[in-house]
């Protein structure tokens, strides 16, 4: 990429990627269609943030040197979002999104997991599935990059791990059509496998990563 002028962090959210990326280009635009998320976004002076959809960003045409999208593509219209990085990016320009997949944990709890995972599957909202198929699905009109495999990391401990998963929507979606919360009834059976409750566990997510050239 011959250029580190400016990024675009499409779909920021509170803005959890957008720091990062300020640490290597001169200027980021982090842009999310939630007034509540950009509100309570995380202020850095590399980033400015504005409340957009990512399919009309509202920034110049040929500005834009990187364009990102994490954990958040599969909910545009991407379509319409494709054609908005064609018209913003800087000739030669570059595009990554990237999302993760559902966590691992070390040790026999990965099996009890696998378990809890199938029984709350289909409550996910519909749009996640090309997560689940790690972005292999997704039309991506773009030179593709090549990218290696990696995994995010963490050591939790298991209140830690069940209040991670008592936020999925999955979870919401099923305790609100069962009139039973999945993550407390999974508790004790991940706690018998878990051993000392405040030890911590090494737990990874895989990233879904897809990265392209735009021309």
């Amino acid at each position: 990429m011959p250029r580190h002028t400016l990024c675009w962090d499409a779909g920021t959210g509170s803005g959890q990627a957008a720091g990062g990326l300020a640490e290597h280009f001169a200027e980021v635009v982090a842009t999310d269609a939630s007034a509540d998320q950009i509100a309570h976004a995380t202020p850095h002076p590399g980033v400015t943030y504005r409340v957009a959809p990512a399919e009309r960003s509202g920034l110049e045409d040929a500005s834009v040197d990187l364009v990102t999208a994490g954990q958040a593509v599969h909910w545009f219209d991407q379509e319409r979002f494709f054609k908005e990085v064609k018209r913003v990016a800087v000739p030669g320009g570059a595009i990554a999104v990237w999302a993760y997949d559902l966590l691992e944990v070390e040790g026999e709890g990965e099996v009890v997991l696998r378990r809890f995972y199938a029984r709350v599957e289909r409550y996910w909202p519909p749009e996640r599935a090309l997560v689940a198929h790690r972005y292999a699905d997704l039309p991506f009109p773009f030179e593709e990059i090549p990218v290696s495999h990696v995994d995010m990391t963490a050591h939790w401990d298991l209140g830690r791990t069940l209040g991670y998963l008592s936020t999925w929507s999955t979870v919401k979606a099923f305790q609100k059509a069962n009139h039973e919360d999945p993550v407390a009834t999974l508790a004790p059976e991940l706690a018998a496998v878990w051993g000392d409750p405040a030890a911590e566990k090494t737990i990874s997510w895989p990233l879904v990563l897809r990265a392209g050239r735009i021309a």
